[in-house]
C-alpha cells in the first residue's frame, strides 16, 4: 500500500455526486483531503466524458467501478469503451443479482456466467472483472459458503474478487484469511471498519472500530492488492470527515511501518 494507491469509493458520496457540479465539488474535496484516486459507483447520470474531464481536472485516477449486471450482459462493448476512456482496468459488480441467490446451484450458475463475461473483458478489451461481496455470500449450502462456491466454481483468470472486509467480518469470516484465500485474484479491496453499538455492528471509519486493520493491510500487501478503496455505506458524521479519518489512519500505518 502506498499513499497514491488509496482510493475513495464514490458510493459513499452517492447523495453529493448526482449532478455534474456535485461530482466536481466532491472530486475537489477528496483531492484536498489527500486522495489521489476514486472508484466510480453510485454517481448520477453524468456523461462519461465529463466524468473523465473532471477526474483529470482534479488529478484523480479512476481505479475501478461498479457496473449493473444488466449492462455487463447487454452492453459489454459500451462498458469496455467507458473503462478505456477512464483508463480504468477493473470492472466491478457490487452484488450478485437476486435471481442467483438462495442456492448452491444459483451461485454456481452465476460463477459460470460471470466468468464468461470476465473472459470476454480480458480477451477482447484487456480489462478485469472483479466481484464485491456482502455478508449474504457467507450463508452455507451443503457445508460450503456461497463465497467458497464462487471461489471454486469461477475461472481464476477471468473472475476476480474485490473483498469488502467489513462484510467478510459481518458474515463470520476472517478478513486477513480471506485475503490469502483469494491470493492472486484480488487487485482491489474495500476497507471500512466495524463498531458495536447497542449490541449491533455498525459502519465505522478505518482504524476506528474493532477490526484488526494492521493484520488486514499486511495480508492485502502480501497477496498482491493494488488498490485500497475506502468506503463507508453509512456515515454517522459528515462523509468527508469520515473518509479523512480513514485516510489519516492509513497514512499513520504507513508512517509506523517506516520506523519498524
Amino acid at each position: 500500500m502506498k499513499r497514491s494507491t488509496i482510493a475513495a469509493q464514490m458510493y459513499t458520496f452517492r447523495e453529493q455526486a448526482q449532478t455534474e457540479q456535485g461530482l466536481a465539488d466532491t472530486f475537489g474535496k477528496l483531492k484536498n483531503i489527500g486522495y489521489d484516486a476514486v472508484q466510480v459507483s453510485g454517481i448520477g447520470p453524468i456523461d462519461p466524458r465529463r466524468v473523465k474531464e473532471l477526474a483529470l481536472q482534479h488529478d484523480l485516477a479512476i481505479c475501478a467501478t461498479h457496473i449493473p449486471y444488466d449492462r455487463l450482459t447487454g452492453e459489454l462493448r459500451a462498458v469496455a469503451e467507458q473503462h478505456r476512456l477512464w483508463d480504468c482496468k477493473y470492472v466491478g459488480l457490487g452484488m450478485v443479482p437476486d435471481r442467483y441467490r438462495g442456492s448452491a446451484e444459483g451461485y454456481r450458475t452465476f460463477a459460470k456466467e460471470a466468468s464468461e463475461i470476465g473472459q470476454r473483458l480480458k480477451q477482447e478489451y484487456d480489462l478485469q472483472f472483479v466481484y464485491h461481496n456482502h455478508q449474504i455470500e457467507f450463508e452455507q449450502y451443503g457445508g460450503k459458503t456461497a463465497m467458497d462456491i464462487l471461489l471454486e466454481e469461477s475461472d481464476p483468470e477471468a473472475f476476480g474478487f474485490e473483498l469488502d472486509m467489513y462484510w467478510v467480518q459481518a458474515g463470520g469470516g476472517d478478513p486477513a484469511q480471506w485475503a490469502h484465500k483469494v491470493k492472486g485474484r484480488m487487485q482491489v479491496v474495500h476497507l471500512k471498519d466495524m463498531q458495536i453499538v447497542d449490541g449491533q455492528g455498525v459502519f465505522a471509519e478505518v482504524g476506528h472500530g474493532n477490526m484488526n486493520y494492521p493484520a488486514i493491510i499486511e495480508a492485502c500487501r502480501a497477496t498482491g492488492v493494488e488498490w485500497y478503496v475506502v468506503e463507508q455505506d453509512v456515515c454517522r458524521r459528515d462523509p468527508f470527515e469520515s473518509v479523512k479519518m480513514s485516510l489519516d489512519y492509513l497514512h499513520e500505518l504507513l508512517e509506523r511501518e517506516k520506523t519498524m
